[in-house]
């Protein structure tokens, strides 16, 4: 008896490689970077179309760049679900990224710009300097100097920051220095990232994925600070080198970094570049977008009447944490007075 069915293709499309990539950009994050760039359109005025591919541009690189970032990192979740490497396995994903790569200089292209390529080109190469010092710091278990650290988040979080901006330009008649103010951005946007990752105990409740930059042993903006300004002390440094996944070591250490005052720096710090982000933007004769976006970012480290937030050791109960921990549900954990206080609004920022 004869079967209808079809026999299985063996065809490689374009639909199969991109599938991991497909996967990642169909969950889709908080958007920032596109607000940021229409923020921006309100000093640019860039014609819609050259607009709308700049944007396709940017959405393709951030994606894809989330995907090889997810894999040199060893993230297990993106977006609250396995990362797209865990699912297809990393030589495809690895292969997709790459492919949307170059599908975005092919839009640049569609600019038909002269110099939109070397723009892209130059970013680019900027994006994976940074990445690269990022990687090189946690291979060799170096902290790098808080010099060192700002120079790393320009280049990488700052990078697609100056690709987006820079575009528009090329379509504006407004060719402002606007180089301060995305540097500033880039870096508010990376510490605030790394600040999340530590005090956003929501990410508790999902236990695996709580301060997962302690597992994946980077040198986040309040671990430098912890580190660096505490030489003698070598809990933070010991227990980043362990790349622990025990949420209970991992909550110990975040109290620790209260009590070293290292959350509170990296408030600061952020206050410090919002201040100056807020300046840069009077100075170009202000943009109420760009104000608002920036207001939006210092939500996560402001309380509701604007104040600074402090955090105490307090915030972070170990006793709970541990029968947390040891529990076989982890819907029990508890959540600090940070978390049960701020804005609700802030949950999932920092994977965005």
């Amino acid at each position: 008896m004869e079967s209808n069915q079809k026999p299985l293709s063996h065809e490689v499309t374009d639909d199969f490689l991109l599938e991991p990539y497909g996967y990642l950009a169909n969950n889709m994050g908080k958007e920032l970077r596109r607000e940021l760039i229409v923020a921006f359109n309100h000093w640019l005025d860039v014609p819609p179309p050259k607009l709308y591919i700049i944007n396709e541009v940017i959405r393709m690189l951030h994606n894809a760049s989330l995907i090889i970032d997810d894999i040199e990192d060893g993230s297990a979740v993106r977006r609250g679900k396995p990362a797209a490497h865990c699912v297809f396995g990393a030589p495809l994903s690895i292969n997709s990224a790459n492919f949307v790569y170059f599908l975005a200089l092919q839009k640049v292209l569609e600019l038909h710009h002269p110099e939109a390529v070397s723009i892209f080109t130059e970013q680019m190469i900027e994006l994976h300097r940074g990445q690269g010092m990022d990687i090189f710091w946690r291979h060799s278990s170096h902290c790098p100097t808080e010099s060192e650290y700002r120079t790393m988040a320009v280049r990488k979080t700052g990078g697609l920051f100056g690709l987006a901006v820079r575009l528009m330009q090329l379509f504006s008649d407004n060719k402002a220095n606007f180089k301060p103010l995305v540097d500033a951005l880039g870096l508010l946007f990376q510490i605030r990232d790394d600040y999340a990752n530590m005090v956003d105990t929501s990410q508790y409740r999902r236990s695996k994925t709580y301060a997962d930059d302690l597992t994946e042993g980077k040198f986040s903006f309040p671990i430098v600070q912890a580190i660096r300004g505490h030489p003698k002390d070598n809990q933070v440094m010991s227990i980043v080198c362990q790349h622990t996944t025990d949420s209970f070591l991992k909550r110990y250490c975040v109290q620790h970094m209260a009590e070293l005052g290292a959350l509170d720096r990296t408030v600061e710090a952020m206050a410090e570049l919002e201040r100056q982000c807020l300046d840069l933007i009077r100075e170009h004769n202000g943009n109420v977008h760009l104000s608002e976006f920036v207001h939006g970012l210092a939500r996560l480290y402001r309380t509701p009447d604007k104040q600074l937030r402090r955090h105490t050791p307090s915030e972070f109960d170990l006793k709970s944490s541990q029968k947390c921990t040891n529990s076989n549900s982890h819907d029990s954990a508890p959540e600090s007075s940070f978390a049960t206080n701020s804005n609700s609004s802030h949950n999932n920022l920092m994977h965005s």
